[in-house]
């Protein structure tokens, strides 16, 4: 848990032993203005820089971070409790999304010819705006920071980051990591600052667009204050995901895959697998298999090659958490198997599972960050649909049945959400687009569409 020593100060928090990693001080307002302007004049040259040299950077930004990979997989393990084998894959997927955005900017943002009514020409282009503010989450300590950041340098921006305090050390690593691989100065940014100059930030003549991701009520906050300077935001926001078991599934893999979906990354996951819909015949049959399977996960210290499930990151995320548990219990839902506090220290809590969930009951109408999932039984595929859609949230959901095409049927015409999985587990995929609907946010990130968040999409119009 961050604690703040003054209003200048603060401490991180190593969640698997709840002693403190390092202290920062937040920067002064004179030093802000200094990063933007650095910032800005970093990208009136970057700008003009060819794809091809762009691309060789962010190429050898990927390079860096596999040499770098066990310095920043332990810094972030220690930082927010996630296994030290997930931290190692987070990085890797960094390097595919830097080689991925090397590769494919010049496709996707290449100028496009079209032909006026009037018979004359006309030219399309996609031109970097300038500096883009992102506000980042801890639970992805470097994928969050990469996937906005590789992409907009690709688009010929510049970066401003303010990473979630509780990560510091990983954001300072990054810093040093893309200078390393020879970005040069001024294109990436850190800024250790508060909420108050952030909102200040956002106002700044100088910043061009704001990405956040984070909760809905931040979001909410954000897009008011990025709306009434007019600044363009991207915003990806949390979700309750529901995954869809239905009569015909393959038992054995939808729990195997739930079971995964639920506890990855410690369950801190936007788009984790959180309600779990099951057809009425077979509720029982998976109910007791999934219970059985979260029972058995080994909570431990999660640089250790047996842990299953590591700590939570912040004391008063699990606290919050665990508030939710006993929330949905007194209004009925009931503990099929964790639910508990554990004694001694590190934040730790349990694969968690209630069933009897229903509407009212946090469990059902709220997003649970953390290893709690919700067991919700539908009569049939036309009620689990109507279950999973009855959400304020919409990223990203999944089906499991032996009947693919009935599966994609239902993914493309009724599933509102942003991403659906069927027959398996997911988080992100360089070449696919990642965002969600309603309250999980607008705008998408990977796949190319990323990169036209933040451009300006000129006409350019050519007379005879």
């Amino acid at each position: 848990m961050e604690t703040s020593t003054n209003k200048h100060t603060f401490k991180t928090i190593n969640p698997t032993s709840g002693k403190t990693l390092s202290s920062y001080n937040y920067m002064t307002d004179k030093t802000i203005e200094s990063v933007v302007e650095k910032a800005q004049k970093a990208y009136l040259n970057w700008r003009s820089v060819s794809f091809d040299e762009r691309g060789s950077i962010i190429k050898a930004i990927g390079r860096e971070l596999q040499n770098q990979k066990s310095e920043l997989a332990a810094l972030m393990t220690d930082e927010m409790g996630k296994l030290l084998t997930q931290s190692h894959q987070e990085i890797d997927l960094c390097t595919g999304i830097c080689d991925y955005a090397a590769t494919e900017a010049a496709k996707v943002l290449k100028n496009e010819e079209r032909k006026l009514s009037n018979g004359n020409r006309g030219l399309i282009t996609y031109s970097p705006i300038g500096i883009i503010y992102g506000i980042q989450p801890w639970n992805y300590p470097a994928y969050q920071v990469i996937r906005f950041a590789i992409t907009n340098l690709m688009a010929g921006n510049s970066i401003l980051l303010k990473h979630a305090s509780n990560v510091t050390g990983s954001a300072q690593l990054l810093a040093s990591i893309f200078e390393t691989a020879g970005l040069p100065d001024g294109l990436f940014n850190v800024l250790i600052i508060d909420h108050d100059q952030s909102d200040t930030l956002i106002e700044h003549k100088l910043v061009r667009g704001v990405t956040l991701t984070g909760s809905a009520i931040a979001g909410k906050k954000v897009g008011v204050k990025a709306g009434n300077a007019l600044k363009k935001t991207v915003l990806e926001l949390g979700s309750n995901d529901a995954y869809l078991v239905l009569e015909d599934a393959d038992l054995e893999l939808a729990i195997e895959k739930c079971v995964k979906g639920r506890i990855y990354n410690n369950g801190e996951t936007c788009i984790a697998a959180k309600r779990f819909i099951v057809a009425a015949p077979i509720y029982d049959a998976f109910k007791e298999g999934f219970v059985k399977a979260m029972s058995n996960l080994k909570l431990g210290d999660p640089k250790k090659e047996d842990t299953e499930l590591g700590p939570m990151a912040r004391q008063d995320l699990r606290d919050k958490l665990h508030d939710q548990v006993i929330k949905s219990v007194e209004k009925g839902a009931r503990i099929l198997c964790g639910g508990q506090l554990p004694d001694g220290n590190g934040y730790y809590y349990p694969a968690t599972v209630l069933d009897n969930v229903k509407p009212g009951q946090p469990a059902y109408e709220e997003e649970l960050f953390g290893p709690v999932a919700s067991l919700i039984k539908a009569k049939d595929d036309e009620d689990a649909m109507r279950i999973a859609n009855d959400s304020r949230f919409g990223l990203g959901g999944g089906i499991f049945s032996k009947n693919t095409v009935h599966a994609i049927a239902l993914a493309e015409k009724y599933f509102d959400t942003g991403m659906v999985f069927i027959n398996t587990f997911g988080l992100a995929e360089p070449t696919m687009p990642f965002g969600g609907v309603k309250d999980s946010g607008y705008g998408r990130e990977h796949g190319g569409f990323g990169m036209k968040e933040f451009v300006n999409i000129k006409s350019i119009l050519v007379g005879e």
